[in-house]
């Protein structure tokens, strides 16, 4: 590229970029991993697993594969995504698909200008290694008007940085609300349903199934020598990639609460937990309110939690209860409330749920797109 060409991206880059993040990826670094660090057998279902807001979709495949976050990655860069195969499928079924996704709210991507005379060119950038040569695809879906446009990319031994500016779209307006809106997915297997068409690259069209993974694509499931390590995932406006947006920690684990909040794990802690203080509703009810550490996506998370003999306590009184069920009552977007039943019989007065010093036992909320 000349230099002037240089500074006429720069120049682009300068009055195009947006003030405040430039990156709509949230943990394209893979520094958050809240669920775990490792998951062995996993590609039978679809699902959140290791590295937060990271998705794994699948529908019938035999394969299997680890999925972890790993402390590898090119300079500047402590962990990755790594996915492992440890069960080959070469008898492909035509539905079956394997995609690691990044999905983002409508509200979040109104910047784009998707859908007007003006729209925005937009670059995705990462860094990625294999074990063995491979090709994948990289797809934006745009979820409101069901469009999208893909582009493949090649994976060698050595980290290299994937560079694709994806052309603007004049056509359809992503709703502007907390729900899906937009999905940056990465396209590791398909089977006749995805592959029977013709590649279109870097072009925007309602979309068509068989052309996602058309071509002479790489199957992750090839062989149980296949591997896959991706971090540095950001996607920005403008035709220019420019330097991964490093963000601490602390602002990356914010971000993701919003979507998934593991209120508390016995895991990171050595003695008991406190889950909540509340009070007897009843004789046999107790009341318990959590804050959310931040607002999340909707007023109804999912609650979730390990179930298991001796994993949580009542205390009250001097008096300590065992307690194996809860149910999450009136809740918003900043903190809810549980209810518990089970085994909490007792006088009315103040009362606290804790968890024990087991290392299964965790509670957690699910907002997640």
């Amino acid at each position: 590229m000349s230099k002037a060409a240089e500074l006429a991206k720069a120049g682009e880059t300068l009055t195009n970029q947006p003030s405040g993040r430039k990156n709509l990826v949230t943990n394209g670094s893979m520094q958050v991993a809240q669920r775990s660090v490792s998951e062995t057998g996993k590609g039978d279902a679809s699902g959140y697993f290791t590295c937060d807001r990271w998705k794994v979709e699948t529908d019938n495949s035999a394969g299997r594969f680890t999925m972890s976050q790993t402390a590898d990655g090119p300079s500047g860069f402590a962990n990755c995504l790594k996915l492992d195969c440890t069960t080959a499928d070469t008898s492909i079924a035509s539905d079956e698909y394997l995609i690691i996704s990044h999905r983002l709210e409508g509200q979040d991507v109104q910047q784009f200008k998707k859908g007007t005379s003006d729209a925005e060119q937009i670059t995705v950038s990462f860094y990625v290694k294999g074990d063995q040569a491979a090709t994948y695809v990289v797809e934006l879906f745009e979820q409101t008007n069901l469009r999208n446009n893909t582009q493949a990319f090649s994976v060698t031994t050595s980290w290299n940085r994937i560079e694709l500016t994806f052309a603007a779209d004049t056509t359809g307006v992503p709703a502007d609300n907390n729900a899906l809106g937009w999905q940056l997915n990465f396209w590791l297997h398909g089977g006749s349903d995805y592959t029977s068409g013709t590649f279109a690259s870097n072009t925007w069209g309602s979309q068509t199934p068989a052309n996602k993974y058309a071509g002479s694509k790489t199957s992750f499931y090839d062989s149980t020598d296949r591997e896959l390590f991706i971090t540095g995932v950001q996607m920005e406006i403008g035709s220019q990639a420019t330097n991964f947006e490093h963000r601490s920690f602390g602002e990356e684990l914010a971000l993701c609460q919003r979507y998934y909040y593991r209120h508390a794990d016995h895991s990171e802690n050595s003695a008991n937990s406190v889950i909540g203080v509340g009070f007897y509703y009843s004789s046999s009810v107790i009341m318990t309110y959590v804050p959310f550490k931040q607002t999340m996506r909707i007023s109804t998370p999912t609650l979730e939690f390990a179930s298991g003999s001796n994993y949580y306590i009542l205390q009250r009184d001097g008096t300590t209860d065992g307690i194996n069920d809860f149910t999450i009552g009136a809740r918003g977007t900043n903190g809810c409330k549980i209810d518990n039943a089970d085994e909490s019989s007792g006088d009315a007065g103040k009362a606290g749920i804790m968890m024990t010093d087991n290392d299964a036992s965790y509670i957690a909320f699910d907002a997640e797109l």
